[in-house]
């Protein structure tokens, strides 16, 4: 989002003789979360910028001019979006495509290509340029950490064409030998496993509780009941001490690309 919003935000504080902590704690928020917005990495909900109105005197001004974001997303998915955005840890699973923060451009465009209802070419190039810059998030060296669990089938299934699976598989990993990203597959000898209904994804935050989100089909959910993220949590480690060693799964990975390679 543009930073006009956040630049207000601070004029205000500062006209009111206010610390972001001092804010923050009248508005009953953290601090971080204060300096996200005024930097303009977050926008805050109807009901957060309610509450600065109010301390800030400021009318309905923060709550009736709030940003709007032109992110080419579902709909369902925007609020995990943003919170990826802001993640010091995420944990991922992935049942059927790469998750959306790993992908190329050309497995990505592909795969948006692949839409029902169809999209325009144009539509097609937003939603890319959006994934693209999802992954920024990975140019920084140390955060977010990110862990991925990859079902075999994610490998396996040619949803786009052979050369595009092998640059995408070998991007992989890249990503996996760097240490950027840790990778463990879980293979189809394992069977069942705990996590084989849909996606998940979970994440941890400096200044809030961790959430889960989760997908399946065209639908998808944000879990913060902390009873919640705490079950998905345990399905992922128990899904995580039964997939390969980050060695074989980098191992496979490579190996499933040069059949790409040869197929293409």
């Amino acid at each position: 989002m543009g930073n006009i919003y956040g630049d207000w935000l601070k004029q205000q504080r500062e006209t009111a003789g206010l610390t972001q902590q001092q804010l923050a704690d009248m508005a009953v928020m953290t601090r971080s979360y204060i300096a996200h917005i005024e930097a303009g990495r977050r926008v805050p909900s109807k009901e957060d910028a309610r509450r600065l109105d109010g301390v800030l005197n400021t009318g309905n001004v923060l709550s009736s001019f709030l940003p709007q974001d032109d992110k080419a997303v579902a709909e369902y998915f925007e609020a995990a979006r943003v919170l990826e955005q802001q993640a010091v840890m995420i944990r991922q699973f992935a049942l059927t495509f790469v998750p959306g923060i790993l992908q190329t451009e050309r497995y990505a465009r592909s795969v948006l290509k692949t839409a029902f209802p169809p999209v325009g070419e144009e539509e097609c190039d937003r939603r890319v340029v959006t994934r693209l810059e999802r992954a920024k998030i990975l140019d920084d060296p140390r955060t977010p950490v990110v862990l991925v669990l990859l079902d075999e089938l994610v490998l396996r299934r040619p949803v786009v064409a052979p050369d595009i699976m092998a640059e995408q598989l070998c991007h992989l990993v890249r990503l996996g030998q760097s240490g950027r990203v840790r990778i463990h597959v879980l293979p189809f000898s394992l069977g069942f496993h705990h996590l084989v209904h849909g996606m998940l994804k979970l994440m941890w935050f400096e200044d809030q509780p961790p959430v889960a989100y989760t997908e399946s089909g065209n639908m998808g959910k944000l879990h913060d009941s902390p009873s919640t993220v705490q079950l998905m949590l345990h399905r992922y480690d128990l899904a995580l001490a039964e997939a390969l060693p980050s060695k074989q799964s980098l191992a496979l990975l490579k190996t499933t690309a040069r059949d790409y390679e040869r197929d293409g």
